[in-house]
């Protein structure tokens, strides 16, 4: 996986993340079109995760 595809709300999207692991914050989850791998980088570190652990997560929201 490349890219990541954000489907539907990402506002709504950012909500359940943060409902699913609290360590996450706003300014984590701060989703700009040119930063998409800054983002995930910021993701796999917080929560522990693998590139493509982070991408399953978000996809299957």
């Amino acid at each position: 996986m490349n890219a990541i595809e954000i489907n539907g709300d990402w506002e709504e999207q950012k909500l359940k993340l943060k409902q699913k692991f609290a360590a996450l914050m706003d300014n984590d989850l701060l989703f700009l079109e040119n930063k998409k791998e800054e983002m995930i980088a910021k993701l796999q570190v917080k929560l522990g995760k693998t590139q493509e652990e982070v991408y399953k997560i978000i996809q299957g929201l």
